[in-house]
């Protein structure tokens, strides 16, 4: 075994864009497990647009993350030494173990990940925080009836591919915004989406207007700011929009976007509602059962966008979110 874990830090609260010198990489001795504890081997660490968010000194529903401290990450790995009699070496699992190589824990953040049922990358992707953040915003929040038309936004983004493949599954028509055509061309050619808007080519709101005639019921949001808005704009009686996340808004260095419809949820008794998939962590079990089988079925299917290099490319990797390049569940390899 290498004796360096190799991590990346937070060295300085980001202004816009991260840069390099907010972050710090450091090595640092492998720890040894303590009484209780296991020791992992990350193999794949998941780079996602709440990251941005973590790095602010501002309440969250999670702390902040230290300066000094390793970015937080969600990850799947090996627990290679153990003193925990519920993980035993050779045992695969998933947790928050951050930007590094090699990591401690108790076991009470850990969920085991069985690479029987799936491959690692899974346990990322579809049976991770992309499949459940997905299920959790989608059926629980939005609350899809069959014949109803669900919006969307960030939908070749993996947790918008999820949302919309789960409405598809319930009986829904289902629209999808991404930018550019071979991503919308994603949408309704592989996943089966019933229309794309594609926001880079044409007015969101024009696109919305042709694509959603009968207005939208669902509106499952990954973006904010303008898209937000032209979808309060059509919204239809007691709808529902379940508010994942507002990637457009992470790197504003002026005032956010003001939302200019949120009015129209009162004549049309339409409900918005922010949702985070740890508060249905009880329910996890019954949702990772559903995506199991309708990843087996082929009723999910969905690309993975790995990342060859290790932690030390993770600073690079995560700009990839914010200038929309990747394609699928970015996610970073660490070790085989």
């Amino acid at each position: 075994m290498a004796e360096v874990n190799h991590q990346i830090r937070l060295a300085a609260r980001p202004v816009g864009l991260p840069k390099e010198s907010d972050w710090e990489r450091a090595e640092t001795p492998i720890p040894g497990p303590g009484p209780g504890e296991v020791l992992i081997k990350i193999h794949y660490l998941s780079v996602d647009p709440a990251m941005r968010g973590w790095m602010n000194d501002r309440p969250s529903y999670v702390p902040p993350v230290g300066i000094g401290e390793v970015m937080r990450a969600l990850t799947v790995g090996e627990v290679i030494a153990s003193n925990n009699k519920g993980f035993p070496p050779g045992e695969f699992v998933a947790g928050i173990q951050g930007v590094q190589e090699y990591a401690l824990s108790d076991g009470t953040d850990l969920m085991k990940a069985d690479l029987a049922l799936a491959p690692a990358p899974a346990w990322l992707n579809t049976l991770g925080i992309a499949g459940l953040t997905a299920y959790c915003g989608l059926i629980e929040v939005g609350q899809p009836k069959a014949g109803e038309t669900v919006v969307v936004s960030g939908a070749a983004g993996s947790v918008g591919a999820h949302a919309g493949q789960i409405a598809r599954i319930k009986g829904c028509r289902v629209v999808g915004i991404a930018g550019g055509t071979e991503k919308c061309a994603y949408l309704t050619d592989e996943l089966g989406f019933d229309a794309a808007v594609d926001y880079k080519t044409q007015p969101i709101g024009a696109g919305l207007g042709q694509a959603c005639p009968d207005g939208i019921d669902v509106f499952f949001d990954n973006v904010g700011g303008e898209i937000l808005d032209a979808a309060l704009a059509r919204i239809n009686p007691f709808g529902r929009l379940a508010l994942c996340g507002a990637i457009s808004q992470y790197n504003l260095t002026d005032k956010p976007y003001g939302v200019r419809n949120a009015i129209l949820l009162v004549p049309r008794r339409a409900r918005m509602q922010g949702f985070i998939y740890f508060d249905y962590r009880a329910e996890w079990p019954a949702m990772l059962e559903d995506l199991a089988t309708w990843r087996a079925d082929g009723r999910i299917s969905v690309r993975d966008d790995i990342v060859e290099g290790g932690v030390q490319a993770f600073p690079e990797t995560l700009l990839r979110l914010f200038r929309g390049e990747n394609f699928g569940k970015l996610m970073i390899k660490v070790a085989d």
